[in-house]
């Protein structure tokens, strides 16, 4: 019966649409099952892990407990400002090391005081950083703790009123163009922002693989967004949060990254955080 009937089934009909479909799904539409169990194997896909091979361009950090301890802190609406300040900058030292391990380098020997040769690496000395206003300018000490002497731009963007498109403010090195360029934002939402804050960066001349976008958190959303517009960026981040509900708050989360490090929020960092820092240009 295989042999006479299903066999032949196949050959005829499903063997020759294998070269221009990707997924067959007997008696098409019809076949609620076999659509509800794909759509759970692509949501399950979309984890971390594979969100890394979808977008070669994203590096996250490998966690520890240490690591996940303190996202732990940090995400705590009951933490106080001098923890969260504490906390959030050791994670931001440690993306920011991560980072600076994608510039470009050569090879460099060095004697050591026993008299013996060592052969290591020389990192790019053409760097620069640039904050987006006012998120952002919490992860420069972390950079300047790790590249004494770089210089540090800014960025502002409105998002009032334009879906977070409109820039208003930047004050960048005449030289960028020249230089490799370390984007801080510590939250990546919707992507909006950090797509103008990148389109920017190329009107200056930069080019589009000497930028490397540097966060916390990334929604699945926003990682999207970025990649397909400038897949040559490279983002580097320490977590993949779930998503973005309907009101385009980044979930889990950790609250109103700027109030909660500058210490601006009276209510003890529980209001939700808007992605992307939505709110930003109105508490400065």
């Amino acid at each position: 019966q295989y042999s006479k009937f299903v066999k032949t089934a196949f050959e005829d009909f499903i063997l020759p649409t294998k070269k221009y479909a990707d997924i067959i799904i007997p008696r098409g539409a019809d076949n609620s099952v076999a659509i509800d169990l794909i759509v759970q194997h692509i949501r399950t896909k979309l984890g971390q892990n594979d969100l890394c091979k979808i977008h070669p361009n994203l590096y996250v950090i490998q966690t520890t407990y240490q690591i996940r301890g303190m996202h732990t802190i940090i995400r705590d609406a009951a933490t106080t400002t001098h923890d969260f300040i504490f906390y959030a900058d050791r994670l931001i030292r440690l993306v920011v090391e991560h980072g600076l391990g994608h510039l470009p380098f050569r090879e460099k020997q060095v004697i050591t005081p026993t008299g013996s040769v060592y052969t290591g690496v020389d990192f790019s000395k053409s760097l620069c950083g640039i904050s987006v206003i006012r998120s952002g300018e919490s992860m420069e000490n972390a950079l300047r703790a790790c590249c004494k002497g770089i210089k540090i731009g800014k960025i502002l963007i409105h998002r009032e009123g334009d879906d977070g498109k409109q820039l208003i403010y930047h004050n960048l090195p005449k030289d960028i163009a020249k230089r490799h360029v370390l984007l801080l934002d510590p939250i990546l939402g919707t992507g909006n922002s950090a797509v103008q804050a990148i389109s920017l960066l190329l009107e200056k001349r930069v080019q589009e693989a000497n930028i490397i976008f540097l966060n916390l958190i990334s929604a699945p959303q926003g990682v999207h967004v970025v990649s397909k517009r400038f897949p040559r960026v490279k983002i580097v981040t320490s977590e993949i949060e779930l998503g973005l509900n309907d009101d385009f708050r980044v979930i889990p989360g950790m609250g109103e990254f700027g109030d909660r490090y500058f210490g601006t929020d009276d209510y003890q960092s529980s209001t939700p955080f808007f992605a992307d820092d939505k709110n930003r240009v109105g508490l400065l």
